[in-house]
């Protein structure tokens, strides 16, 4: 059968403070009153049935993923009892998975996008279900058709186009995430796409994949879904590192039996990592700032206020420019937006001083 596992985990500190310990950004229900793990949810619709849909999210999340998504049965919600980054996210789900279906084919799917049209997104996930039924070794990519020569994306350099599939690619090279001249020169060449961080492949493959690199990894989460007793003490062994790293690199490099694949995406694909992606997706006032809530602004241009405070309340700036502005009933935080990306800093500081704010 054909699974999905939603990875929810994160802390989201880079939107601070609207996203908190307690309250990552994925759960934030910002975009017309949802949550982007709703959306990554909906997105599903008519793709696989509820019960064969999972989350992977921290423990202190799971009440929080329970009421935003009621259709789930309860253990269908995997509560991490600390992060240690997507490689044990995904080897953990594809265990559970692989204990209720060893011939099971499941998508790792992320909850902090944002994904239109939808119609797309389920086209390009079908025909990534169907390489890896076919060809038991893929691990199977999908690959955002980049747009502009965007600096924050990792990029997959793709080889040949693979037999029977078109439109499907080898996968040769997973690329960092580029300076501005290598990231031109990668639109340019139309050889490569951004790395979505998104994956399907047959449960049982991806951890015959850890058998041959991280063969202790591959132990451990397959003892954990036979016997969910040990996660807490079994979970915080596990090595921290992305599945990139892990898996994917090496085995596009040739260093196991799989082999790395990617199914393009042809949509629009914003990664709501900070302010500044998520102001694209916010409504703009007449002077071109981006706003939520109750704002006034005055001689004030390209900036974003934001305010979840509530109705009693009202955020107001008076000559600003290119700066954010974002108030909640606990914190505030002012800066110039070019410093947005700074946010992961304060938060450390803030945490120091105020742990309880943080």
């Amino acid at each position: 059968m054909r699974y999905v596992v939603i990875m929810a985990g994160g802390s989201g500190t880079r939107l601070w403070p609207l996203s908190r310990q307690g309250r990552p950004k994925q759960l934030l229900e910002i975009l017309d009153g949802k949550s982007l793990l709703r959306l990554a949810f909906e997105r599903l619709d008519g793709l696989v049935p509820a019960e064969q849909i999972l989350v992977c999210t921290g423990r202190a999340y799971a009440d929080d993923v329970a009421r935003q998504l009621p259709e789930l049965p309860a253990a269908n919600i995997l509560g991490e009892p600390e992060g240690r980054d997507s490689l044990n996210a995904v080897a953990w789900s594809a265990a559970e998975v692989e204990r209720r279906d060893p011939e099971a084919v499941v998508a790792m799917v992320t909850a902090d996008q944002v994904i239109s049209p939808v119609d797309e997104f389920q086209k390009s996930l079908r025909t990534a279900f169907e390489v890896a039924e076919a060809r038991p070794q893929s691990l199977v990519t999908l690959g955002v058709i980049p747009t502009s020569p965007h600096t924050g994306y990792g990029y997959l350099h793709r080889a040949e186009e693979l037999d029977g599939f078109p439109g499907v690619h080898r996968i040769q090279e997973f690329k960092e995430k580029p300076g501005r001249e290598v990231a031109e020169h990668y639109l340019a060449s139309g050889q490569y796409w951004w790395n979505a961080g998104m994956f399907v492949w047959r449960a049982a493959t991806l951890l015959g994949q850890l058998e041959q690199l991280l063969p202790e990894t591959a132990d451990v989460v397959r003892r954990i879904a036979a016997n969910p007793s040990l996660l807490d003490e079994l979970f915080p062994t596990l090595k921290k590192i992305s599945v990139d790293y892990a898996v994917m690199e090496p085995a596009s490099a040739g260093e196991t039996d799989g082999e790395v694949v990617s199914v393009g995406l042809h949509i629009d694909w914003r990664d709501v990592g900070g302010f500044a992606s998520l102001a694209d997706l916010l409504d703009t006032d007449e002077a071109g700032n981006a706003v939520d809530g109750l704002t006034v602004a005055l001689d004030t241009s390209g900036s974003v206020l934001i305010n979840t405070v509530g109705e009693d309340h009202v955020v107001s700036a008076i000559g600003l420019s290119d700066c954010l502005v974002v108030a909640t009933p606990s914190a505030t935080l002012v800066c110039r937006l070019d410093d947005a990306e700074r946010v992961k800093e304060l938060v450390g500081l803030v945490r120091d001083r105020f742990s309880e704010l943080a």
